[in-house]
């Protein structure tokens, strides 16, 4: 084993590793440790510059202004929409449980209220899906698209000091 490392004339500490989990021991957090932050004091340890890392940088994002105006248009459609069903959901259910003359009566023919409300049930749920997904194309996509791209842009070189 000695032989092997001699020929290959490396010191195994002193072997710069590109790996970003290897530097994720180090630091603690996933972090580019600058020069000296390792603590061992080895005078071959690799000089690196401090470079924002990925986590700092989709942070940032997250705090920015466009950021937070994709998520509460988010927000103001899905939470009104999901409670909304949910309460539709949960009125079907009281009144099969509650009101079993009113859900027995019938519309036309075979067909009663119960079976109405149910088929109601699938109706609003494929309507809830294309009103979302009409929302998303109109109100977020464009500006998340564009979220997407900055943050690409800022990442890129990220961990190639």
């Amino acid at each position: 084993m000695e032989k092997v490392d001699k020929q290959e004339g490396r010191d195994a500490s002193a072997m710069q590793v590109d790996d970003p989990w290897y530097e994720a021991t180090d630091s603690g957090r996933g972090e580019r440790a600058e020069a000296g932050a390792t603590g061992d004091g080895r005078p071959d340890a690799v000089v690196r510059q401090r470079v924002h890392s990925a986590a700092d940088i989709y942070l940032e994002v997250q705090r920015s202004p466009a950021f937070q105006e994709v998520r509460s248009r988010y927000r103001r459609f899905v939470f009104p929409a999901a409670l909304a069903f949910l309460l539709w959901y949960l009125a079907y259910v009281v009144a099969a449980t509650a009101a079993p003359g009113l859900m027995a009566r019938p519309v036309a023919g075979a067909v009663n209220v119960a079976m109405v409300a149910g088929l109601g049930q699938f109706l609003t749920t494929f309507l809830l899906t294309w009103a979302y997904a009409r929302h998303a194309r109109l109100r977020r996509d464009r500006a998340a698209l564009e979220l997407r791209w900055d943050t690409q842009e800022m990442t890129r070189g990220v961990g190639h000091p």
